[in-house]
């Protein structure tokens, strides 16, 4: 990064959103992944302020074949937007202008830089619902969609592909596309969309996003369903569903997870009784909604609930809420890794006792949890276990994580499960890829990237 280049991206961007000191840029070198040696200091920092600067920084890293990371809130967990070759990282944090409401097509277009806080915000005061809730509210609307993420109410309304109507992306040679638009069907050639949504910032860079909404749902409950044990807990959930009711969100949990996470957060779980949690949230017309949750206690405690907490007060329900979503955070400071497989769910349980006997083999600790209504489920791999009040180092725990890690993506393989459901290949996932796809699908994917990036500037060493 010689001084000439730095003059090029300053008359770009100003000197204000240029940062190129070494210990200004430490927190662009790694994202929230726990393990503290991957990590990259890139050359320089750009802080566009909208697409036509991201074109003419692209233009000059094409020409001179810099590497080129674009950069969300940075709380990814797969290590995807780590500069590993260095160059110019894009922040986005000037690009969070809200473009339009649109309230007769129900969509809101936004600049890919706010953040999800900021967009439950607006979809709020103009009286519409955004389903997705992937966990921690500064990721950025352009890094949900690189990921395509996902989240706990992902049951019955789907993920960031549900709701992505267009982008607009620039692409490796500075062009800008605009892609999709505020239809809701289209059977129009091969879908462009869905190859940006997902593709981790690898194919071009979003920088504009027309989302689609839903109106408010009139009532929503949670219920929180104790279990003995947690085999009760997962072979329930596939119940709910087989009764005719779908919904918001399908969650188990175990008991010692949760007692981690309420140190963490100074909160309560609303109740004490049992080992292993359904959490379950339902939502639509309060009456209905109200049948829900009735026809949910019934069908649990004929089959082994221990009892069943139904949540109206929206305030608790949010404490509840951000208990699941911070389990992680919670964990953190201990984990090597959290993994993201998903397997059909009928098969869950199958998955969670093949981690429960990894654990036992190699003498660890693996929590585990997840959304029972679609298979996603998360294992973290520990560096300290819990016990008597205290974190407690787990022996050559660093020598045994790739074993672990191996060996749990054997078990998904072998019930036909994938490698990642939300969290995204990154830098982290890549060398397991060929476990889960073939050769011939591997090869495809990387013409694809090559069509779009020919010279690999975008955000290299990731996915492969």
């Amino acid at each position: 990064m010689n001084r000439e280049l730095i003059l090029r991206f300053k008359e770009i961007v100003g000197e204000k959103n240029l940062i190129y000191e070494k210990e200004k840029m430490v927190d662009y070198s790694h994202d929230e992944v726990s393990l503290s040696e991957i990590y990259n200091l890139p050359d320089i920092i750009l802080k566009p302020e909208n697409s036509y600067q991201i074109s003419e920084i692209i233009k000059i890293c094409e020409a001179e074949k810099i590497p080129l990371t674009a950069r969300g809130g940075g709380t990814g967990l797969s290590g995807g937007c780590i500069p590993v070759y260095g160059g110019v990282v894009i922040d986005f944090e000037n690009m969070k202008k809200v473009i339009e409401v649109d309230k007769e097509n129900f969509t809101i277009t936004v600049e890919a830089g706010l953040t999800l806080r900021e967009f439950y915000d607006i979809c709020a005061k103009n009286g519409m619902f955004f389903p997705p809730h992937p966990g921690d509210e500064s990721a950025t609307i352009g890094g949900l969609i690189a990921t395509n993420a996902g989240g706990a109410r992902a049951v019955k309304y789907g993920v960031m592909r549900n709701f992505v109507r267009g982008v607009e992306v620039v692409l490796a040679d500075g062009s800008i596309e605009n892609i999709g638009g505020k239809y809701k069907k289209s059977s129009s050639g091969y879908s462009l969309l869905n190859l940006f949504i997902g593709s981790e910032g690898t194919l071009g860079i979003i920088t504009k996003a027309t989302i689609s909404l839903l109106p408010p749902s009139e009532k929503v409950y949670t219920l929180i369903i104790p279990f003995e044990n947690l085999k009760q807990a997962i072979k329930i959930s596939p119940l709910i569903i087989q009764n005719g009711i779908i919904p918001l969100a399908i969650e188990f949990l175990e008991k010692n997870t949760i007692k981690l996470v309420e140190n963490y957060l100074n909160k309560k779980w609303p109740c004490e009784i049992g080992n292993a949690y359904l959490m379950v949230m339902v939502d639509g017309k309060e009456t209905e909604t109200l049948m829900m949750a009735e026809n949910i206690a019934q069908i649990v405690t004929e089959n082994g609930a221990l009892d069943v907490f139904i949540i109206e007060d929206e305030k608790r329900q949010k404490e509840v809420l951000d208990i699941r979503s911070m389990i992680y955070e919670a964990l953190k400071s201990n984990t090597l890794e959290i993994l993201d497989v998903t397997v059909p769910i009928s098969r869950i349980y199958d998955f969670v006792c093949e981690v429960k006997k990894i654990e036992e083999k190699y003498a660890t600790y693996i929590p585990t949890y997840g959304h029972a209504g679609d298979g996603n489920i998360h294992n973290h791999i520990m560096k300290a276990k819990f016990k008597d009040d205290k974190w407690i180092e787990i022996e050559n725990s660093k020598e045994k994580y790739k074993i672990i890690k191996n060996d749990i993506y054997l078990v998904a393989k072998k019930l036909n499960g994938i490698i990642s459901g939300e969290h995204g290949i990154g830098y982290l996932k890549r060398e397991y890829l060929p476990l889960f796809f073939s050769e011939k699908q591997i090869k495809i994917m990387k013409e694809i990237k090559k069509i779009f990036d020919p010279n690999n500037i975008l955000n290299p060493g990731k996915i492969f």
